[in-house]
């Protein structure tokens, strides 16, 4: 009977770096099938969830959940998953992933670290040492270095209520909700329509505060007043300001482990 091939998934927000990885991927790996192509953390995140690939390479920034929430969160959501970072970071980061023995490539991918990866992938028989990624998400936390080109985190928006256009202070935004192509905000005094996708709205937000909960809706940590996971995997957060509730996706509960 023919062994099941090896599956993958690619999680890397800027097309033309994604379709290299995939040309160079299938070169270096031709038995290798690519099962998902994701442009952003929540995307990624789902489908490690659906399809619990055998490898995920993930961009480690990207709108919304970074490559390392994904990876902390597909601990639960695909245990088995190795997990390959891509990663543009400065040198003080790369000994944070070399101290951790974690797998990474380093932008932009050279073939012949690529190859030399696959061929790590191919002889390990177990997935990724849960221990040694908690361990680095804890070195690189909230005061990893940024990479180059980040916009800093936006503090105001302007958006419409009817004909009145509002200022609205981020820290009083309760939840971003999207809204076809624009996003509607939510604060304790009622909503407001902004003219941005929740997608590059999130490029914009800070991850510190702001998290996605579900592939529409994005919440900010200091309005949650408590979460609470059903039978089926998927949460109920509770807002401070607010009488609504938000769905959290069964995927995105894994990110509030520790909260």
């Amino acid at each position: 009977m023919a062994e099941s091939p090896v599956t993958c998934l690619i999680a890397e927000d800027e097309a033309l770096l994604r379709d290299a990885l995939l040309v160079q991927l299938r070169h270096a790996w031709p038995g290798l099938q690519i099962v998902a192509e994701c442009e952003d953390g929540a995307s990624a995140l789902e489908a490690l969830s659906e399809f619990r690939p055998d490898v995920a390479f993930l961009d480690i920034r990207m709108p919304g959940l970074s490559g390392l929430e994904v990876a902390a969160a597909a601990v639960e959501a695909s245990p088995a998953t190795q997990i390959v970072f891509v990663t543009a970071y400065d040198q003080y980061a790369m000994d944070a992933f070399e101290r951790g023995a974690i797998d990474y490539l380093l932008k932009p991918v050279k073939p012949e670290r690529l190859a030399a990866t696959v061929q790590r992938l191919q002889s390990r028989s177990t997935n990724q040492d849960a221990a040694a990624l908690a361990a680095l998400l804890e070195r690189l936390g909230p005061t990893r270095p940024r990479e180059a080109g980040t916009v800093e985190p936006l503090t105001w928006l302007t958006a419409s209520a009817g004909r009145e256009t509002r200022l609205i202070l981020v820290d009083e935004v309760a939840y971003f909700r999207a809204d076809n192509k624009y996003t509607t905000v939510v604060t304790a005094d009622g909503e407001a329509l902004l003219r941005t996708p929740i997608r590059e709205l999130l490029m914009r937000l800070d991850p510190a505060t702001f998290k996605q909960i579900h592939r529409s809706t994005i919440v900010n940590l200091k309005a949650i007043a408590g979460i609470v996971r059903d039978d089926s995997g998927r949460g109920t957060v509770r807002l401070r300001s607010r009488p609504e509730t938000l769905t959290v996706s069964a995927p995105f509960m894994a990110l509030f482990r520790h909260m």
